[in-house]
């Protein structure tokens, strides 16, 4: 019983993501840009025999060495792999995801065998890393044999953790963004991969202390791509009552005055309104402070951007500090023009 939970495990772990009819090697696929993503390159490099690229996928090695590793595949032909929506929670500096999924796998004896479970993969945040940067990476993955259809057997949920459902909420939203968004968003029309969703809870200020805390899910889609910038959407899906809605962010309008053609002096900034807009730039949403950041490159050297604050509260999100530099003089000198995030 031992040596086949552990025969289980490995296989779950070790196996690659695409269908056992598939005669040619799988293209090349190495993308850590989502939980989803990167599972599916540690399979494609398992396809394609790479192991020490499979390898690198893991912060937490997942056998004694590589030879090992390598050698847990001998028995192995080749495996499906079905994978949900991750759940993304954050604490001190990393952000988790997990992962739910389901592998079929089919050894060279020609049995199969599927096992059901999940992936937990973190990234520390890349801004506070130093020269030895770590990038997003798999921690542990625990599976167990099943005997549903491969169709029916992805996990609902990762231990006490309840994960998005496929045919809810997050797919509601998702048809909203493709729907809506299609005609200004490039890659609402595509798989998306980037699909993000996070669940939070807070309070109103009419709540009684002994009150439960409502529950909210805040699904974010990329829009588009440039450059140096990435424009995202974002959805809130309220537990209670099932609605799903697209979020909108206030904006503050600028008047700019420059002292030159060239707009590499400031004569003076001043807010003169707010705007509602429902996209942000090279957005992040930490889900431990419950607020979202915006930093918006008016051009590719950096000197001329904007910074944005807003934090999640009474179930919506309210703008919090906005900071600019409106020079385009090849240098960094942020200006606050909003600031109701600093205590006195």
């Amino acid at each position: 019983m031992r040596y086949l939970l552990a025969q289980a495990v490995s296989i779950a772990l070790l196996c690659a993501a695409y269908p056992a009819a598939a005669q040619e090697q799988a293209p090349y696929l190495d993308d850590r840009s989502s939980a989803q993503a990167l599972v599916k390159s540690l399979y494609n490099a398992i396809n394609r025999k790479e192991y020490a690229r499979a390898w690198s996928y893991f912060s937490v090695p997942p056998a004694n060495d590589l030879d090992t590793y390598a050698k847990g595949f001998q028995a192995t032909e080749t495996v499906d792999v079905s994978v949900g929506l991750p759940l993304t929670e954050g604490a001190a500096g990393n952000t988790y995801y997990t992962l739910p999924a389901v592998i079929r796998s089919q050894l060279t004896s020609g049995q199969e065998q599927l096992f059901s479970g999940c992936y937990t993969l973190r990234l520390a945040n890349p801004q506070l890393q130093a020269s030895d940067f770590r990038p997003l990476s798999i921690e542990r993955g625990m599976f167990q044999p099943t005997l549903q259809k491969f169709e029916d057997a992805l996990p609902k949920s990762c231990g006490s953790v309840q994960l998005p459902p496929q045919d809810g909420k997050v797919e509601q939203a998702r048809a909203m963004f493709v729907g809506g968004r299609s005609a200004d968003c490039p890659l609402a029309a595509t798989d998306n991969d980037q699909l993000q969703s996070y669940v939070i809870k807070y309070r109103y200020p009419h709540d009684a202390d002994d009150q439960p805390e409502h529950t909210a899910t805040i699904i974010r889609f990329i829009c588009d791509r440039g450059a140096y910038n990435e424009r995202t959407t974002y959805y809130l899906a309220n537990d209670e009552d099932g609605i799903v809605r697209p979020l909108q962010f206030a904006m503050p309008e600028l008047d700019l005055r420059y002292e030159d053609q060239e707009q590499t002096k400031l004569g003076s900034v001043q807010v003169i309104g707010f705007n509602a807009v429902s996209e942000l730039v090279n957005a992040e949403f930490d889900a431990t402070t419950q607020t979202l950041t915006s930093n918006s490159q008016w051009r590719g050297l950096g000197d001329a951007s904007s910074l944005g604050k807003w934090i999640f509260r009474h179930g919506d999100f309210a703008l919090v500090k906005f900071d600019v530099d409106p020079t385009y003089d090849g240098k960094v000198e942020m200006q606050n023009v909003l600031d109701y995030d600093t205590g006195p």
